[in-house]
């Protein structure tokens, strides 16, 4: 009995020698781990003092540690843009967006719709916004629609308020008096604007009409 009771117990020891612990393996990549998330954002964003613009979002992931360090809205975005004076210049929106904060430059993505106060309306499947050079560009196609003509082609580049901006590899409809020359302005829109591809209107072909004989004299 007793040597069986010492067997027993020598079987627990070295049962409970060869356990092992079920741990999960470290994180070594931070990159995918951000600083701050929030939800339900609606706040106002300013730059050396001067509020910029306003950000409704329903996620709002911020990274400084990816390389370069950026805010992430994945679940869309929806921004107000404002001038010097706190007057509203713009809407923006975007399925999804990010904000490389120490360039200044924001990558909008998806559904990416703009308009601003002058009537203007901007849509494509990209839009950059550079804080440095003060301007957006996109180079996939896009398509601006303002009350005097539409413009759609492959590149867009344009000022911060969309006062003045180019399309190229264009096709466009115009009203009569850009008819004569396309690049004149309207309402305070730059005369770059181009429409390369545009149809011109052919004049018919003149026709030769053959002499009529004249009746012999008497």
């Amino acid at each position: 009995m007793r040597s069986l009771l010492m067997a027993a117990a020598m079987f627990i020891v070295f049962s409970c020698s060869e356990e092992k612990e079920h741990t999960a393996p470290a994180i070594h990549d931070r990159d995918s781990v951000s600083m701050m998330t929030s939800y339900g954002v609606n706040t106002l964003i300013s730059d050396s003092g001067v509020i910029k613009y306003k950000i409704v979002t329903e996620r709002w992931d911020v990274n400084t540690i990816k390389n370069p360090s950026r805010w992430t809205f994945i679940c869309g975005i929806f921004l107000e843009q404002f001038d010097e004076k706190f007057n509203i210049q713009a809407y923006i929106q975007a399925d999804t967006a990010w904000y490389y904060d120490q360039k200044k430059l924001w990558e909008l993505r998806g559904r990416v719709r703009v308009r601003n106060v002058n009537g203007l309306n901007f849509s494509s499947e990209e839009l950059y916004w550079d804080g440095m050079k003060h301007e957006f560009y996109s180079n996939k196609f896009s398509r601006v629609v303002t009350p005097e003509r539409t413009l759609q082609g492959t590149y867009f580049r344009s000022d911060e308020r969309m006062m003045h901006y180019t399309v190229s590899n264009s096709k466009g409809s115009f009203v009569k008096q850009d008819e004569n020359n396309a690049a004149t302005a309207a309402n305070g829109q730059s005369a770059a604007d181009t429409t390369q591809n545009v149809t011109p209107v052919l004049r018919p072909a003149a026709t030769k009409h053959a002499a009529t004989p004249k009746p012999p004299t008497p």
